[in-house]
């Protein structure tokens, strides 16, 4: 490691290192340093029992030749390097419901995608088609989400509420709960998300729906290859401690190993509340630092990963998202020990193009942080191994139970397939990821005061700049288009634009 680079980028989460790619392109020395043993962040997958399983990454949109996603990945040189398996087509995700035998589908395609749903709601054609536009219409005014640099952006989109906008589309109940189904994307909570959020999401998987075989941690791969091929350095095992700060700007990061990188730009790709306290309360004015301080993160999550024995459970090309009833969409997050779990998500991992068994299954819903309390001063992770105590295992193994209890309604005899069961919890998030209170997705962003959870990219400190989930948008299509504007504020945002369409082109 040289003493002094252009850039330092802490973390090596999508954000940093799609940050690192295009300033290294543009001619800059780059340092990544990351304190985990994988770089990745949400990207990171591991293995049990020869199963490979994703942290975060479960599917992706947009990734359809001339999409946006695509054109970001081909201008960072890594779209024709991945292997990926589209989802069924007519059903990417299907919305379902203990108190109800059918099965819902989202479709890829818009016209698709009303045309599907239209079997189970035949009088709702004009309605489900109206809430399409409407999607399409939100997504049009995000200039970014397009690839263009300026646009017709309004800000009152910002103050739309998720529940109520597609509540205001249809009378029927039912209707009305598929099309929020796959809120636990966005964590949704009813009188707060915003509809912005929503649409950018849904619209990403309309558009194409995608797995990545044998897990998301290839595009970690790839996007390292591209840096290092442009010259770009990366460390892990170089845990931050300290931006050291002077005269408003900073000069230089502090290692817990005792060593030290000068820099002449600073991107945090690390959760922002630490990022400011690393920086020092003094640089930064009081209001700002209290909000950011303030923000309520996200909900987290217990997931539970199970390996099947070979060849007893059916490969499924398509993602369910399950609720105890239909009037419990909104809600799902709102649990007691004796309700919980009342929803989860199930996603298959694809380990090749055509496949007829399965090797292994995630099942994720949601846990609140102030249930694993009691342990909240323990760490785990490869690099510091901790116990955690009998007690938390008797915890995991209960609610291990509990869960497989409720999964094995929907999916009558999978305990009969199951080889072995790994779980994690909050702070298995909190340790590996390194989200505020092990949240999934960054704060809470709220459509009753869109401004309050805006943070801005470039702080006060002249030279330190801001990447992540918690920046702008979650998603590897947040977080790739959060780089960019990152980047834009170094580079300029036209001109980075007008690179990215060339490289499309």
């Amino acid at each position: 490691m040289k003493e002094h680079y252009d850039v330092v980028i802490v973390g090596s989460g999508l954000g940093g290192l799609v940050s690192s790619i295009i300033l290294a392109k543009e001619g800059y020395s780059v340092c990544v340093l990351e304190k985990n043993n994988q770089y990745g962040g949400n990207l990171q997958t591991f293995v049990r029992d020869k199963t490979i399983f994703d942290t975060g990454i479960h599917y992706i949109g947009g990734l359809d030749e001339g999409q946006n996603l695509h054109q970001y990945f081909k201008y960072l040189g890594i779209i024709d390097k991945l292997n990926l398996k589209k989802l069924d087509e007519n059903a990417f995700d299907i919305i379902s419901f203990e108190d109800d035998k059918t099965e819902y589908p989202h479709a890829q395609g818009y016209e698709n995608f009303v045309q599907q749903l239209k079997k189970y709601f035949p009088e709702e054609e004009k309605n489900i088609s109206d809430y399409c536009e409407k999607l399409k219409a939100i997504c049009d005014s995000f200039p970014l989400y397009n690839l263009e640099s300026e646009g017709k952006y309004d800000s009152e989109i910002l103050t739309l509420n998720a529940k109520e906008t597609i509540d205001s589309f249809t009378e029927n109940e039912k209707l009305k709960a598929v099309l929020a189904g796959s809120n636990f994307l966005y964590a949704g909570i009813p009188d707060k998300s915003p509809f912005y959020v929503h649409a950018l999401i849904v619209n990403s998987y309309i558009q194409s729906s995608w797995r990545c075989i044998n897990g998301g941690s290839q595009i970690t791969k790839q996007l390292l290859k591209q840096l290092k091929k442009y010259g770009g350095e990366f460390y892990k095992h170089k845990e931050v401690t300290r931006f050291e700060v002077e005269n408003h700007k900073v000069n230089s990061v502090k290692m817990k190993d005792g060593t030290q990188v000068s820099g002449t730009f600073f991107i945090s790709n690390i959760e922002p509340k630490t990022t400011l306290k690393m920086a020092g309360e003094a640089n930064f004015r009081k209001p700002f630092f209290n909000r950011i301080q303030s923000l309520e993160g996200v909900l987290s999550a217990f997931s539970l990963y199970l390996v099947f024995k070979p060849e007893t459970f059916k490969y499924i090309n398509h993602n369910y998202y399950h609720f105890k009833n239909s009037s419990e969409v909104w809600s799902a997050h709102e649990y007691d020990e004796n309700s919980w779990p009342k929803m989860y998500m199930a996603s298959m991992n694809a380990s090749k193009e055509d496949e007829i068994w399965a090797d292994g299954m995630t099942f994720i819903t949601y846990m609140k942080f102030d249930d694993v309390l009691p342990w909240t001063n323990t760490f785990n992770t490869t690099v510091e191994k901790n116990d955690r105590s009998e007690s938390y295992e008797e915890f995991k193994a209960r609610k291990t139970a509990k869960f497989l209890d409720e999964i094995e309604i929907k999916f009558p005899g999978i305990r009969e397939c199951i080889k072995s069961i790994h779980t994690s919890s909050p702070l298995s998030y909190r340790d590996y990821i390194g989200g505020d209170n092990g949240n999934m997705y960054g704060y809470v962003k709220d459509s009753n005061n869109p401004l309050k959870t805006l943070i801005p990219s470039k702080t006060k400190l002249e030279n330190l700049y801001l990447t992540g989930q918690s920046i702008n948008m979650h998603g590897v299509l947040g977080v790739t288009i959060g780089a960019v504007v990152t980047c834009s504020e170094i580079v300029g945002k036209e001109y980075l634009i007008n690179k990215i369409n060339q490289t499309a082109e």
